[in-house]
């Protein structure tokens, strides 16, 4: 990993983020699902690219110069004593507050507005998949240069190339406060990865995907920007920070372990040592405004799977001289419902769910030689996981064997863990959560059993992950999208209300859990003498 930071790479480093987004357009070819063949017959079609390409060099000025502004800016608030006094004083006291009040002036203002706007636009603008992300990788770059923030590029290298595409190593991690070894260090982290679906959202047409078939449809846009606008107003104190604030920014959230490879490569272990890591996701069925989360088990274990069922194909009016795995995959599909519905106990919880079945070509004649059904299995803890997997496992080999079929299953290289809030931490957690949600309260909510890799980081360090509320956004009379569509759809739209809500819980969160570390060292160290 290359150390990024320095004067001599700054020329080096806008060459080559200007040159990246002229290339923006080029999809990779070795991204999945297939890649859009361009080509340049027509002058209608040059004069389109053309068109694309400016917008780029608009946006990359755009996020320069309001990256800029928001560093620069001088608030009529002081906030850096502010921070140096809470760092000072007792945890419960009138300063945290003041720390609060501070926070959320310095997330609202009018340059924090327009970088977040403008960030967030500029990714949402240009989404990439999994492990191959150099626009987004180069743009979070760009920024942290802009900022004079420290930071470390060639994160999360793909270690299965064989199942997701691309050489990964586009993740950062960057560093604001004083590195001292000493004292507290603490992991605020984002995802970055977008999704291959086919944007819908209307009324955002000045930022829509340039790339069909991708889109931000999970949020992951906002995240990056969220982490990005904290670490603008945490480097605006960071002299006043007592102790280190690790930023992580994730690549291959969606499927590909991301933050497996992250915490393999180091991310906890480097010094000085993360103590605690917080994480947080844009969640459509809360309101606006709102933060929830809950202690233990937040976010399912998920695994994917693939079963092959090979049988003999033949024609269709002589079904007897065949051995049909379609009837196989038909009966193997119905007899999976029975595994959550009657081999596990009523008061845990499992999901197994078919989502694909493929067999045959497009004739009507033909018993297919084979059959191919992929899915999912998801549960709140490893084990449960893991025992679903097994029954899952038997009964393909067993239907298969009751149709005279030869049956194959394969799983992903990694399944996830459960995303578990360390309960210890959340208790704390909740406090920062209040302070922060438009309610002056965080909401206790239901486990979903939707996967987060976050699971690998909160396996590996004490954690808290939260949901900010989104789905009250919208407003047709003035063309703003609404935000209430579900996180994959392909309508999803970011409130971008939600932003500043980001930063702020992210600044709190990172100031406070450093004083309370810092609190719990003396306190244990008196304790000791």
């Amino acid at each position: 990993m290359q150390d990024a930071r320095g004067a001599k790479f700054g020329a080096m480093r806008s060459f080559i983020f200007i040159a990246c987004i002229l290339a923006a357009i080029d999809q990779c070819s070795s991204l999945p699902f297939g890649s859009r063949l361009r080509t340049k017959n027509t002058a209608e079609e040059e004069q389109e690219e053309l068109k694309i390409q400016t917008e780029q060099n608009v946006a990359a000025s755009s996020i320069r110069g309001a990256a800029s502004k928001v560093s620069q800016s001088k608030e009529e608030f002081a906030a850096s004593p502010t921070v140096e006094t809470f760092f000072q004083s007792p945890l419960e006291s009138e300063i945290s507050n003041s720390l609060k009040d501070t926070i959320h002036k310095m997330s609202n203002t009018k340059g924090m507005h327009d970088f977040l706007q403008t960030t967030r636009r500029s990714l949402h603008r240009k989404p990439e998949l999994m492990y191959e992300l150099p626009f987004t990788s180069e743009t979070i770059r760009t920024i942290l240069d802009e900022l004079d923030i420290s930071y470390t590029a060639g994160w999360a290298k793909n270690t299965h190339p064989d199942v997701y595409p691309g050489t990964g190593g586009y993740g950062i991690v960057a560093h604001i406060g004083t590195r001292d070894e000493n004292q507290p260090c603490v992991i605020l982290r984002a995802d970055m990865d977008a999704l291959p679906i086919l944007e819908a959202t209307e009324g955002i047409d000045p930022f829509r995907s340039t790339t069909p078939g991708k889109m931000h449809a999970c949020g992951h846009d906002g995240h990056t920007t969220m982490l990005l606008g904290a670490a603008a107003l945490l480097k605006k104190v960071e002299k006043e920070i007592e102790g280190t604030v690790r930023l992580v920014f994730q690549p291959a959230e969606e499927g590909g372990a991301g933050m497996k490879r992250m915490v393999e490569e180091g991310i906890v272990q480097l010094e000085p040592k993360a103590e605690l890591a917080f994480g947080m996701h844009v969640w459509p069925t809360l309101p606006t405004g709102t933060i929830a989360s809950r202690p233990g088990a937040l976010m399912a274990a998920a695994e994917t799977f693939e079963i092959s069922l090979h049988g003999k194909g033949g024609h269709a009016a002589m079904p007897h001289l065949t051995i049909d795995p379609i009837v196989a995959a038909s009966s193997l599909v119905v007899n999976l419902q029975s595994i959550v519905s009657r081999t596990i106990s009523p008061l845990e919880s499992g999901v197994v769910s078919i989502t694909q079945i493929s067999a045959g070509e497009k004739v009507f004649n033909v018993i297919p030689a084979s059959a191919t059904l992929r899915g999912t299995i998801r549960a709140l803890s490893t084990e449960m996981l893991m025992s679903l997997k097994e029954k899952v496992a038997h009964m393909a080999e067993s239907i298969a064997l009751v149709h005279g079929c030869n049956s194959t299953i394969q799983y992903s290289p990694d399944f996830y863990p459960p995303t578990v809030n360390d309960a210890e931490l959340f208790e704390w957690s909740t406090g920062v959560g209040d302070l922060v949600s438009w309610e002056g309260k965080m909401r206790d909510i239901v486990p979903t059993m939707g996967g987060e890799d976050f699971g690998f980081l909160a396996e590996a360090v004490p954690a808290t992950f939260f949901f900010i509320g989104q789905g009250s956004g919208g407003d047709e009379k003035h063309h703003i999208p609404r935000s209430d569509y579900g996180l994959h759809h392909p309508s999803f739209a970011l409130d971008e209300e939600v932003l500043p809500i980001g930063v702020e819980l992210h600044a709190n969160l990172a100031l406070r859990s450093l004083k309370k570390l810092s609190q719990e060292s003396e306190e244990a160290t008196k304790a000791e003498l």
